[in-house]
């Protein structure tokens, strides 16, 4: 049965890593600590290890809200960064972990398009309808919405 839960849980891991690669301007990589992670330019919005373990990193005011929320919780280690943990332990939690590195990368985005090279680099990314597709909460939406250029720094 443990056998069984584990491969269930590495192939449900398995499909956020093809689904992130694919989005506009991802690079996908190797995690220092194990896993894959993902970068939107500089900047890392998250990792998956292969035992379910999801990472994602956020401006600390919006971690905050997605943790009092119950979307995710504090970094397993750095509870006190804008890094969060979601675990991942049966294919109906992809959604869900989906939806948690997409708000990420969609912050990461709509910072870096502020910058003079990201204008450009990201001009096909249209933040907020996508974040309306994600229909986050009134709470989610300010805190994303609120602190513009504030993106935690990178898990370490």
């Amino acid at each position: 049965m443990a056998g069984s839960r584990s491969a269930e849980i590495e192939s449900t891991v398995e499909k956020p890593i093809g689904d992130v690669d694919s989005w506009t301007a991802v690079t996908t990589g190797e995690h220092r600590f194990g896993g894959t992670e993902w970068r939107v330019g500089p900047r890392e919005i998250g990792h998956v290890h292969p035992w379910g373990m999801l990472d994602v990193a956020y401006l600390r005011a919006l971690r905050d809200v997605l943790v009092q929320e119950g979307q995710t919780g504090a970094h397993h280690i750095l509870d006190e960064s804008g890094w969060t943990t979601f675990s991942i332990e049966r294919p109906d939690d992809y959604d869900h972990a989906r939806w948690l590195v997409r708000l990420s990368y969609l912050y990461h985005v709509n910072v870096l398009k502020k910058t003079p090279a990201g204008g450009e680099a990201y001009a096909a990314v249209n933040v907020e309808s996508e974040l309306n597709d994600l229909d986050p909460t009134d709470a989610v939406r300010s805190a994303f919405e609120r602190h513009p250029g504030n993106a935690g720094a990178s898990e370490r």
